[in-house]
């Protein structure tokens, strides 16, 4: 039986003259009806794959550090304004909210989510929206694994860059068809790569982060996800490597299979961002930003815990120990330790 998501793809196919736009087809299969994120999938152990937060509360108190920071930064006013994009279930905004950092009561805390079935799941202590707020913020937006998730328009090499679209098969299945795109000399690919090559144009990524940071009076904007350091060394890898699907915490199938069952992403080109936004503050890898903002400290903390309490553990004693392998997971050079994460600061 044909999914919710695939007939309304069917639909805007039909609307596009047979053939339609890659980063149209993205934004149906994750954000449409019956799509990927509309119905329901998403991050945490019961889902589809496992972000940073979903670990266990420790990277939400490594976050309540930095944002302790920020906010003595700006002076200690009496009302932080904390927006969480792409919040998910809200698995981050609770472990930021145990942490108890010193800035709690000042925060306002905004979980933005696109998602109703993930927002009802969002705790007690937030405001729960679905789009981003208008009003100027004083204090951070947080964009952890946000950005790889927008639709993104897709350019492959054949003899020059033309446009991936998709169209609908005979047998109801969905295809790649390239065609000339009006504006590719303005985009900025890369310089003529050998055949079949492929390269994402992150246009909504970077649309998304500059009107997030122009949102901020004063304060931070923190982007965390997998990224490359530019679109030209993405056009020189196996595209495999870095536009890929989830479902059920392994790798999914092809992108254009069972569209609105799996996840879509692709890391996030850097050079096209910095271009949109403009120089950011700092770039780390997750591993080093966590360092810097005390995760041996906590894992510490926890050793001492749970020694004292060993021979008659408690819940909490338990949670303490396992900051160590939380850790571990969190700066995993071959894992979640890679991520980039990058602070712009508002002018």
């Amino acid at each position: 039986m044909p999914s919710p998501a695939s007939d309304e793809i069917r639909a805007a196919i039909a609307r596009a003259d047979g053939a339609l736009r890659f980063d149209r087809f993205v934004d149906l299969a994750l954000y449409g009806a019956g799509g990927f994120y509309s119905s329901g999938g998403g991050a945490g152990r019961r889902g589809d794959f496992i972000t940073s937060p979903e670990v266990g509360p420790l990277f939400g108190a490594v976050i309540a550090r930095w944002l302790d920071d920020t906010w003595r930064r700006l002076g200690s006013p009496d009302q932080f304004d904390l927006i969480e994009a792409g919040a998910g279930p809200g698995t981050l905004a609770r472990s930021i909210l145990a942490a108890a950092p010193q800035c709690s009561a000042a925060v306002r805390y905004t979980a933005v989510e696109v998602s109703d079935s993930q927002r009802e799941r969002h705790p007690a202590g937030v405001a729960s929206v679905a789009s981003m707020p208008t009003e100027p913020i004083i204090g951070v937006v947080i964009a952890n694994e946000l950005l790889d998730n927008l639709p993104f328009r897709l350019f492959v090499m054949d003899g020059q860059w033309r446009e991936a679209h998709v169209i609908e098969q005979r047998d109801g299945s969905f295809a790649e068809v390239l065609r000339d795109a009006p504006d590719v000399d303005e985009l900025r690919l890369p310089l003529a790569r050998s055949h079949g090559a492929r390269v994402p144009v992150q246009q909504q990524a970077g649309e998304w982060a500059r009107s997030a940071l122009a949102g901020i009076e004063a304060g931070r904007l923190l982007v965390i996800d997998y990224a490359s350091a530019t679109s030209a060394g993405m056009a020189m890898r196996p595209w495999r490597d870095w536009l890929r699907t989830y479902r059920d915490h392994e790798r999914g199938e092809h992108y254009l299979r069972e569209p609105g069952s799996q996840d879509i992403t692709t890391e996030v080109a850097l050079d096209q961002l910095f271009v949109a936004v403009g120089e950011p503050d700092a770039v780390r890898s997750q591993s080093q930003f966590l360092q810097r903002w005390g995760i041996d400290a906590l894992v510490e903390e926890g050793r001492t815990a749970w020694a004292e309490q060993a021979a008659r553990p408690t819940v909490a004693a338990m949670t303490m120990r396992s900051r160590i392998r939380e850790a571990e997971a969190l700066c995993d050079p071959t894992g979640l330790g890679a991520f980039t994460v990058v602070e712009f600061a508002a002018n």
